[in-house]
């Protein structure tokens, strides 16, 4: 694998970043995960775009745009990754003193990608205890300060589903360790809004640009009313949720609710023809 870092490629045995990086440190960076379809990055400007966001949200400066793209192409053009890829970019405040003070030699950026398998039409998942704090100062930023999710996702792995819910401190429906959640309910499908403090997934932007789903505050027992449930996510798409917390929702567990399914198939439509939408 050829590995972007800084300003090169280099070799995965050589890519390498200081110990002292403040991404390492303490969480300090932003990241994005990009679908590869063939050789095209599948809405690259809106995962650029909240890249710059989340960055300027930490207070770090705005990557360059015309700087990643070039890396972009330089890393998808030297490796192999089959029909589907997923691309990860991680920018973090590079080196700093040990501790929360950043230090003044720049920004760190790392780029890579790695074969992606097909998402599954449906999945199970689990609730957890853990909340989201809507008023915490990384609200709606994608922060690699991560180590919730990797808690919330070992359980719902242990218990053999592949996704955490969590709400806010409202007790409102928020997000997954790494989705965006919608409910069918009375027919209607709602997502939580981002003042719920959930992430602006692109798939969920996507997905309410392109269908009548509708932003709706949801308190947690949707999970019990909703007649579908489904995620989204770069690397999900749109996925049927088959259980919750062992209750299961569909008759077929690896076939979505109608609802579901024609939106899922709508997704893939759409995103065959346009692939920077």
């Amino acid at each position: 694998m050829r590995i972007w870092v800084n300003d090169r490629l280099v070799d995965e045995a050589d890519a390498v970043v200081s110990v002292l990086d403040h991404g390492l440190t303490v969480g300090d960076g932003v990241f994005e995960t990009v679908k590869v379809l063939g050789s095209t990055p599948f809405a690259l400007t809106r995962h650029l775009r909240r890249l710059a966001g989340s960055a300027l949200g930490l207070g770090l400066p705005a990557p360059s745009d015309r700087a990643v793209r070039s890396a972009i192409e330089a890393v998808l053009d030297a490796n192999a990754y089959g029909a589907l890829g997923r691309l990860r970019i991680t920018y973090t405040a590079g080196v700093a003193p040990l501790g929360s003070e950043r230090g003044t030699n720049g920004p760190t950026l790392v780029i890579a990608v790695v074969p992606m398998a097909e998402p599954s039409a449906t999945t199970s998942v689990v609730t957890v205890p853990w909340p989201r704090n809507e008023h915490s100062a990384l609200a709606g930023l994608k922060t690699t300060s991560y180590a919730e999710n990797v808690i919330a996702l070992a359980r719902a792995h242990a218990v053999g589903a592949t996704e955490a819910l969590a709400s806010n401190t409202a007790g409102e429906l928020c997000e997954g360790t790494g989705s965006n959640i919608f409910v069918v309910l009375d027919g209607q499908v709602v997502t939580p809004p981002l003042a719920s403090g959930c992430l602006a997934g692109v798939t969920r932007d996507l997905l309410l640009e392109w269908s009548d789903a509708a932003e709706l505050t949801v308190p947690m027992s949707a999970l019990t009313e909703a007649s579908e449930i489904f995620l989204t996510s770069t690397t999900r798409d749109v996925q049927g949720v088959s259980a919750v917390d062992g209750r299961a929702l569909l008759a077929d567990p690896v076939a979505p609710g109608p609802v579901t399914a024609k939106l899922r198939a709508m997704f893939v439509a759409r995103a065959s023809e346009q692939t920077d939408p």
